[in-house]
């Protein structure tokens, strides 16, 4: 069945090219929403936390909410304003009026000020926008906590969007402020008696420890991105072009709901391996090239990060098998060295124990494969770092939070890259970990990774036969 399904998205791109648009109410229930918001309150006490929403999008492209304001709330509306009082304990929305002409030529019925809109998203109360400059008024003197930093509205993270922010103020030619400066300086003007705080680092200590519910979305992102890592590697062979293989996983990701690509697809082979975030996706598979994957989808405002290594041939090589199989061994003694509550470097500090126990005993027959692994250690010996990777959740790179030991609902990845710079060749791999209370879960287990595994999944058919079928 789902062959045939693959086949007819082949025949009818129509398909596949869907562009799912959630509202909160599509991801979560409004008790999610609130308990986030209780907790906003619980840390900004008698202060008042304000939030504005994204904008129209230009031409012809689908609304997606900012994450952050998305978070407190899941209303994907335009230009919306989220009021939430930390005295009096209510949530307040200010939206735009009723767009008729929007409703009918696109989908239907969206949010408008009323108790309609209230009962739909369990807020208190969902107010005309032009009444937020009166209700900014009466705080005047209040304590005021608003983002600080650039939105991200998907296909980026925090650090990406206030790099670019950066650049453009500096930039002689343009200039322009963000958004956030502007509205920052709006609200100084409206409540000059107001401190203006910075809400970030509170949203950022909330969302580095996920739910229940968020962890429900995380695994079902990682489980569509590891689909889709298995189509690329069913359909992998010499003669493919890098984007054929992005292609697949594009189908794997609208077939099951997501939104689009959470970042551009990082599929590198033969020499590209080398850069750890090549994404040019032209270059031609020969038979001797490994090929890096790393691609998930944005799917319901959460997102994914995998990334796995397999031959284009379908078959390992014997010098393949070797610069894998040592990297494979190292990797693993990475991850099996995580503990519940542990610091990242007190892990760092097991894992490089058993590291120099399997270079030990690895048979090694290329020298540059073993300076390669010697130095892959050595780096980790040497590390001052506090960290095994990147947290994942909203963004790729997700935001992090306060806490320096690895605590239950942290989820993360761990992908380091050993090379051979006389190839100018490199191997990463990258699972999603979830920190739970009694260790461990590895989200993305399932993803072949041992050699035998990846050679028997390369055995079987993809999209491509599929297409060669049905002409």
């Amino acid at each position: 069945m789902l062959r045939t399904l693959l086949a007819i998205s082949l025949l009818f791109p129509a398909l596949a090219a869907a562009q799912p648009v959630f509202t909160g109410a599509d991801v979560f229930p409004p008790e999610e929403f609130a308990a986030r918001r209780a907790r906003v309150m619980a840390r900004i006490g008698d202060g008042v936390a304000i939030l504005q929403g994204t904008t129209e999008r230009p031409g012809e492209q689908p609304l997606r909410q900012s994450n952050q304001f998305f978070y407190l709330c899941g209303v994907v509306e335009p230009r919306a304003l989220l009021l939430i009082d930390g005295r009096s304990q209510r949530s307040t929305l200010f939206l735009l009026p009723r767009n008729a002409r929007r409703e009918e030529m696109m989908f239907g019925p969206g949010l408008s000020p009323g108790d309609a809109a209230a009962k739909a998203t369990g807020l208190d109360s969902v107010l005309p926008r032009d009444d937020f400059r009166a209700a900014l008024e009466a705080l005047n003197g209040r304590r005021i906590f608003t983002p600080h930093r650039p939105e991200v509205l998907g296909e980026a993270s925090a650090y990406d969007t206030i790099a670019l922010a950066r650049a453009t103020r500096n930039d002689p030619w343009d200039g322009r402020i963000s958004r956030e400066e502007a509205f920052l300086a709006h609200l100084k003007e409206v409540a000059p008696k107001s401190q203006i705080e910075d809400l970030d680092p509170i949203l950022d200590d909330l969302r580095s420890i996920k739910s229940p519910r968020e962890i429900a979305i995380l695994r079902e992102a990682t489980r569509i991105t590891g689909l889709a890592i298995v189509e690329a590697m069913r359909d992998a062979r010499p003669g493919m072009k890098e984007y054929e293989l992005q292609a697949d996983a594009e189908y794997v990701f609208k077939k099951n709901g997501a939104y689009g690509a959470a970042y551009f697809a990082l599929i590198a082979a033969g020499p590209n391996t080398w850069y750890s975030h090549y994404h040019r996706d032209t270059r031609t598979l020969d038979a001797g090239d490994l090929v890096q994957f790393d691609y998930a989808p944005d799917y319901r405002y959460y997102t994914s990060d995998v990334t796995r290594v397999f031959p284009a041939s379908g078959k390992f090589t014997p010098r393949q098998r070797e610069f894998y199989g040592i990297y494979l061994k190292l990797y693993q003694a990475l991850m099996t060295s995580i503990q519940v509550h542990a610091r990242p470097a007190d892990v760092i500090r097991q894992a490089v124990t058993k590291m120099d126990a399997i270079l030990a005993a690895w048979k090694f027959t290329d020298p540059r494969i073993e300076k390669a692994a010697h130095a892959f250690v050595e780096r980790y010996r040497n590390s001052r770092a506090n960290s095994l990777g990147h947290d994942v959740g909203m963004e790729v790179h997700d935001v992090r939070g306060a806490a320096d030991t690895l605590e239950p609902g942290q989820v993360f990845t761990i992908e380091p890259a050993m090379q051979i710079p006389e190839d100018h060749t490199g191997i990463r791999l990258e699972d999603m970990i979830l920190i739970t209370e009694r260790g461990y879960e590895n989200l993305s287990a399932f993803v072949p990774i041992e050699i035998a595994d990846i050679e028997r999944t390369m055995t079987k058919h993809g999209l491509s036969d599929a297409q060669v079928k049905f002409k």
